[in-house]
């Protein structure tokens, strides 16, 4: 079996030290403690390393020879440990995140250039997936998504803003074409473009006023997955293919410029923002323990 590196250590403190007592000072360890663990090594090495008497402790030749191979070797080890260490004081290293593409197109535009800028050290891989995923078997340190698929063990950060929409829009000529509905039930004789999550059913539209919740599942002309095909769903609402429900924020441009103009706004659903979340654990990564604080000192979004 070969000797252990704590016990390596304490040989070349003794023979810096040129004795026990000295290396005693340095270790923090009682002389007989140490002089013990050296018997230990030479009798596992099968050679004597020091020569002792009363009065003095000297090298022998094999001490000596291997005095000067260790020496490079824990100095090469001290090294290792100091860029270790530094990851403590600098944050450094690679942090990857799974998002949903809503979240990669309106919360991370804030946050990450400032976050870069502030931590240049740091290389930032993110992942967008609308699936819900395993954080750890996918490789990620962090992910985000919203309460309702957060899973208990799991710590969760509010990120971006708190409160979010779902905007049903048309275009004007559409709804010149068509006619404006006056309640959700409307919708029903309307064409419509819908989006359907990974794996999952096409989801009924859910609207609440007052208090009051309904579900509607309208006739749909398009049916999209949510990420870049997203845009084609408000280009082809743009086009008067339909009415879109989706990110009140991905089509608040549209809404400025006149190119789509709201349906049944009184009607539109909020929900609760996201969250960045990652596995409860004692020692979180420095980058990761980066984004966290930057977060938190962030502006509060508008």
């Amino acid at each position: 079996m070969r000797p252990s590196l704590s016990n390596l250590d304490v040989f070349v403190a003794i023979a810096r030290a040129g004795g026990f007592r000295g290396a005693s000072r340095a270790t923090g360890e009682s002389p007989s403690g140490l002089s013990e663990r050296m018997r230990r090594l030479e009798e596992r090495l099968g050679v004597r390393l020091f020569n002792r008497t009363t009065r003095s402790v000297a090298l022998t030749d094999a001490g000596r020879d291997l005095l000067g191979k260790l020496e490079p070797a824990l100095r090469e080890v001290e090294a290792a440990l100091d860029v270790v260490n530094g990851y403590k004081e600098r944050p450094a290293g690679t942090l990857r995140l799974n998002v949903p593409v809503s979240a990669a197109r309106l919360v991370l535009p804030t946050i990450i250039p400032p976050f870069l800028a502030a931590y240049p050290e740091i290389r930032l891989e993110v992942v967008a997936d609308d699936d819900f995923v395993d954080l750890l078997a996918a490789g990620c340190d962090a992910g985000i998504r919203y309460d309702e698929r957060l899973e208990s063990d799991m710590v969760a950060l509010p990120i971006g803003p708190r409160v979010q929409r779902f905007a049903t829009v048309a275009s004007q000529a559409y709804l010149d074409r068509r006619g404006m509905p006056r309640e959700p039930r409307d919708l029903l004789q309307h064409s419509c473009i819908r989006v359907r999550f990974p794996r999952r059913a096409l989801a009924p539209w859910e609207f609440e006023r007052d208090g009051q919740t309904l579900l509607v599942d309208p006739p749909a002309a398009l049916i999209v997955q949510p990420g870049g095909v997203a845009d084609l769903a408000i280009e082809a609402a743009i086009a008067g293919n339909g009415i879109v429900t989706i990110f009140e924020d991905w089509v608040r441009p549209h809404l400025e410029t006149g190119a789509l103009v709201p349906v049944l706004p009184e009607w539109w659903l909020s929900f609760a923002g996201p969250f960045l979340y990652y596995p409860g654990r004692r020692l979180v990564p420095t980058p990761l323990r980066a984004l966290i604080d930057h977060i938190k000192t962030a502006p509060a979004p508008g």
